[in-house]
Order: C-alpha cells, then structure tokens, then sequence
C-alpha cells in the first residue's frame, strides 16, 4: 500500500470551496489569494531524476511537468498526475527547512512506475507551482486535461498510451481529462473522488460548514465571500460544468475508482463505477473496477480500527497490475476478477478485531439484497413491523443557539470516523432509536436511506439521521450520518425549492450513502434523529430566508418526527441474503 501525502489530504477542500465559488463572471476574493500564494511560493528545485519539460495549451498557456523516465530505452507508456500541490515541493520552515523531504517523497512516487517500466509524468496545474496562467480549480482542467495527455502521447519517450492516476484532488482532475475523450488517453485509476462537487459540499442541501466554510475562513476569506459560499446551494450550470453526474457519459475509458467508507467522498467512487459499468459510453461499460476499503479520509477517531487499512491508503500492487493491461497488453487475469472487491465492516474495538471484518467481491454495485424497513416507535425502538396506530409523533424544540455537536462522520478538516456517540448526552432534541439486542448477525451491503415523515411549525428546517452500530460494551459506533434541509426535498433546481407548510407532515427521504457492514449478535442497530451536527453542516436559522442573509433572527422551531399507519418512518436497509462468500487468497 502507499500512501496520499498529508499535504494532499489537508488541502483538497480548497479546491471545494474554489470550485463552489465560481459565478459567471469571477470568483470574488479568490484573486487575491491565489496571486499572494504564488509570490509566496519558494522554488525548491527539481527532485533528483526528473527532467522539467513544458506542454504548451490550447490558448497558449505553458504548463511545467516533470518527467521520471525508466532505465533502458524507450520509448514507454506513460501514467500522468496532474497536480494543484506542486510537483516539486515545497519548502516548509518548521519541518522540510530545504525542501528535501518532499522532493525524496516525490522520488519515491515517480519510482514506483519508473520500476514497472512507465514513464511517470507530474504535472502542475494551471497557476500552481511552475506552470504559467491563472489558478481557477477544476475549470480549466478538462481542456488542460486533454491537452496534456495529448501532448504527452506526442513526446519521443512516450509510446502514445496514456494513463492518469491520483487521489482527491489528483483523482479530480483525472476525471475531468477523462470526460474530454482525449484519443491517447488508456485508463485511469482514481482515488476519493466525487462525482458531484454541488451534492458533496451541500449533502441533502446543508452546507458542511466546517470543512467547507471553516477552512476558508481560517485562511482570511471574507465573511461576504463565505456568504457567497452559502448562497451556491441551488443547481446551476457552473456547478455542472465540470460535474462527473452530468459529463461523465463522455467517458470512453476503464477507470478502476478505490473510495473509503469514511471518506468525504464516499458516494463518488462507488456513483462513477455505477454509472461507467452499466451506462457508461463503449470502452467504459464493462470495464470498470471498483475497490472501498474502511479508511478516511485521513486517520480515522475512536476506539475503531481497522489494521493495514488505518490510513488513506493506494492499492498500488492493483495500480500497476491495471496499467500492466490496458496500457502493456499484459494478460495478468485482472479483468478476468469480479469488478467489485470492498471491505465487510463488523466489530472493530482495538484490540479485538472480529474476524468477519474481510475482504469480498461482487459482480456489480450494490451487491444483491432485499431492502428491510425498521420503523420507528413511540418507544423509540427500531421495529420490523409497520405502525398501525394513528396520530403517533414524537416532537421536539430545536434552539440554533444550541445545536447538537458532532462526533465523527466523513469529515477532513477535524475528527472523522466511527466516533462514539455517546459523547453526545442525552437532550430532548437528539432521538435514539434501537433495535433490541440482535440474536443473530445482521449483514448489509449497499445504499442506506431514511424515509422520514416530519413537520416543523416554520417554513423550513434540517433534519439529521445517523447509522449507528452499538457494541455490547455500550460503544455507539457511528457508520453513516447525513441531512436533509426540508426545504429541497423535492430537489436543488430553482423551481424545486419549496418551503414547507408549518405543522403539516411531509416525506423527507435522507440519503446516508452506501457501506458495507455486520451488525453482529448482541450488538444493536440504532438511528439517531436530530435537526443539527454542528460543526459538520450549517445550522439551520429555521427562517426561510435565503442562504447566505442574516436579515431575520434565527427561531427556535418545533419539530416533530411521524411515526403511525399513515407516515410510517424508516430506516432502510440493503440487507443481504445469503451471507457473501470471503475473498479468496
């Protein structure tokens, strides 16, 4: 396994917010900062055995790359990475005085394909680093994308067979090449990516405040262009220009996607191995691989773990074996393997990891299962049978001034993963919802969604829902949590947008993602039900007014979950049956 660099992990939300900024005309205050990061930035040198070659863009723009050749005689094919962290380094005063380090990390990188015989090539992204032109992230990257493949395939070292590689921000801009269909471009293998920057910053229409907006101000972005921020929740074109939910169909490639299942961008891999393996255009369809392991993004929080897979890791060996084939012609048997492998979560206290947590495989995403409906009592217990009483709800006061706080969940900027839960004291705004004890394992594979029937007494409102697994020691481990802003239930297109009307109870369906896990016997399957997670998501003022505007005091709202014959509240589960095979060694 090889692992993404701290300084790629720590710094793709600037690329988030970047993009999530972007108007017809400019990106208000990110002028500024991208030209006084540029002034900043200290050249520390090439890293020993690269070569600084330029390719020149279709309007002229000069983009820098460094080339890592094999030993031997070429020419050879080539995997590209194309960066916004710098393809030389940087020079960090308190802990890389020359640059070094980094630039030795960057050697070891370019090494792992030089040794299997592929040129490397790591380029800068436009107005990072070497490369010349204004640094706008993402929106020039398809074009740039293209053009550097195509360029790469022209040079004398090269074979003409182009593969990209990266993760996060690397994988990002693997995908938008990608959607340009450039004609020497092979394969890709792409690492915690999105599919869908509007949906993975603003999940079910609240913003994650922390990692979004929190990054950004700490950085000295102004509170009117945070703001701005706020206000770029609706459905628009230039959120869909770069949009893998919307240009992916033009993907003609195999592309292997490996995503975590506490990663920030979870949904992406496993919705872009969908789409590409049963829709995608010819040369996608059907050749795609798909890999989720139990990592973040970043080191995961808690008392979980999940040894050989406790940090944001590469399946490098797989890396190169997919290359081998699609850009070599090697016949190494990978295609001839399930598309799918991904990792079976069960108990995973340290110290006494269950040996059900296992690698498996599948033929496609999701895996077969029967989805199986828990609904939620008055008693506020987890029940396989359907309500049949009416009128039953449960209600609570939801104050702004004092949200519930968040433990864990896929976030990047602070503490992530399956935190305990029980951080969280008992409030009247904060539901617990549980399943008596289990008799027998519980295993699920697949999409997990709340279908919630719920009522606020304002025009609008959030409500918050979390899988949690509870150990018998009491541990609530936290395995998917997301939110709906009640007022796009009906979805994120300007004329979608509808407020609610106060007291009347409405479907409200939350999206948790996917994963794959056992609930072991003796262990409970708990859903916790609130209307705030902060600093994760924005809180909601509960006002209606438009994001962004602080004209109205925030309102404490009164909320009510239904639970009766007619609004029969529920946790949806992708249960499986039969239990799934193990990977064979």
């Amino acid at each position: 396994m090889r692992k993404l660099t701290h300084f790629a992990l720590a710094s793709v939300l600037a690329l988030s917010l970047a993009a999530g900024l972007a108007t017809a005309a400019e990106k208000p205050g990110t002028k500024p900062a991208a030209a006084a990061a540029a002034a900043a930035y200290k050249w520390p040198g090439l890293p020993p055995g690269a070569v600084e070659e330029i390719a020149t863009m279709r309007d002229g723009t000069a983009l820098a790359g460094n080339v890592f050749k094999p030993a031997g005689t070429g020419p050879w094919p080539v995997v590209m990475t194309r960066t916004p962290y710098l393809k030389d380094g940087r020079i960090d005063k308190e802990h890389d005085a020359d640059g070094s380090k980094m630039r030795q990390a960057l050697v070891n990188q370019a090494k792992h394909y030089t040794d299997a015989g592929f040129v490397f090539v790591l380029q800068d992204v436009r107005g990072k680093g070497r490369s010349k032109g204004f640094y706008a992230a993402f929106e020039n990257d398809i074009e740039d994308g293209y053009d550097s493949v195509e360029w790469a395939a022209k040079q004398p070292w090269s074979d003409g067979k182009i593969g990209l590689t990266g993760g996060s921000a690397m994988g990002i801009t693997s995908n938008e090449a990608a959607m340009a269909a450039p004609p020497h471009l092979k394969a890709a293998y792409v690492v915690v990516a999105p599919y869908d920057l509007l949906q993975n910053s603003y999940p079910g229409g609240a913003l994650k405040e922390k990692d979004v907006l929190g990054w950004s101000k700490g950085q000295g972005v102004s509170d009117d262009v945070l703001d701005q921020q706020r206000r770029r929740v609706i459905d628009d074109v230039f959120w869909n220009r770069s949009a893998m939910s919307t240009n992916r169909k033009y993907i003609q490639i195999p592309i292997y996607n490996v995503g975590g299942w506490y990663d920030i961008f979870n949904h992406g891999n496993i919705s872009n191995f969908e789409y590409l393996q049963n829709q995608g255009a010819k040369g996608a369809r059907g050749n795609q691989k798909l890999m989720m392991g139990p990592f973040g993004h970043g080191p995961l929080s808690g008392n979980l773990e999940y040894p050989g897979f406790d940090r944001l890791t590469l399946a490098s060996d797989q890396e190169i074996r997919w290359f081998n084939y699609w850009l070599k012609g090697i016949q190494n048997g990978i295609m001839d393997e399930p598309p799918v492998s991904y990792y079976m979560m069960a108990a995973a206290e340290k110290g006494a990891l269950s040996p059900k947590n296992r690698m498996l495989t599948s033929a496609n995403w999701p895996p077969a299962n029967r989805e199986v409906r828990f609904y939620l009592t008055a008693e506020k217990t987890l029940s396989n049978k359907a309500p049949s009483a009416d009128g039953v709800k449960i209600s609570y006061r939801f104050d702004p001034a004092n949200p519930v706080p968040t433990v864990g969940g896929a976030n990047l900027t602070f503490d992530r993963g399956p935190m305990d839960q029980r951080a969280i004291p008992a409030r009247p705004d904060y539901l617990r919802f549980q399943t008596p004890a289990l008799d027998k394992d519980m295993t699920i594979s697949g999409p997990v969604k709340v279908e919630l029937f719920g009522a606020t007494d304002g025009p609008d409102t959030d409500f918050m829902a979390k899988l949690v697994d509870i150990y018998p020691d009491g541990y609530e481990a936290l395995v998917l949590d997301a939110p709906v802003r009640t007022r796009f239930r009906h979805g994120r297109m300007p004329d979608e947008v509808k407020m609610m009307t106060p007291g009347a109870p409405e479907a409200l369906e939350i999206d948790l993602w996917s994963t794959a896990i056992t609930f072991e016997k003796g262990h409970r399957i708990a859903l916790h039900i609130s209307s705030s997670n902060s600093p994760r998501f924005e809180v909601n003022s509960n006002t209606g007014e438009p994001a962004g505007d602080h004209k109205l005091a925030p309102r404490v709202a009164t909320n009510s979950v239904y639970m009766d014959a007619t609004h029969p509240s529920s946790l949806v589960l992708p249960v499986v049956y039969p239990a799934a095979k193990p990977l064979a060694d």
